[in-house]
């Protein structure tokens, strides 16, 4: 994963730990002062919500801990690879889009971050400026020119 999307996976983690658990807690306390647990719809809800947390905690710890840290400012290559930011024309609209290539963990299409499993990542790797990458997509094959590639 880049660095940011540690920095990123690190402040949710946070959150989850702290914020959100006390709220969850708070959730549970309150709902066992209404009596019967047995019948406590909130309380089993807010239960549920404690181990669905603590489930996504477990999960982050993980990921963080297993993680390969990468910053894409250290790396100095010509041809794309993991981390890198291509500025791409699309063949087919005659649009310019930029990605940048990311870990599973950390893609957001609407930020612009594409997953280094996605297929248009996959038909980038290793291709350089000029270059053109013919995508398989659920639409249809669509191509695009890659005009620049940067580390940042």
């Amino acid at each position: 994963m880049t660095k940011q999307g540690a920095v990123s996976l690190r402040e949710l983690l946070e959150y989850l730990k702290g914020e959100k658990r006390h709220k969850i807690v708070a959730a549970i306390e309150e709902a066992r002062a209404h009596g019967d647990l047995s019948e406590n719809a909130e309380y089993h809800a807010a239960k549920e919500e404690q181990g669905m947390n603590e489930a996504r905690v477990s999960d982050l710890e993980d990921k963080l801990a297993r993680a390969h840290i990468i910053d894409p400012s250290t790396i100095t290559a010509e041809k794309v690879v993991f981390g890198a930011t291509i500025e791409l024309i699309d063949m087919n609209e005659g649009t310019e889009i930029t990605y940048q290539i990311v870990g599973v963990d950390e893609a957001n299409i609407e930020a612009g971050k594409v997953s280094i499993t996605s297929p248009i990542a996959r038909s980038l790797i290793g291709k350089e400026e000029g270059d053109v990458a013919v995508v398989q997509a659920p639409g249809g094959e669509r191509e695009y020119e890659i005009q620049s590639i940067e580390y940042v």
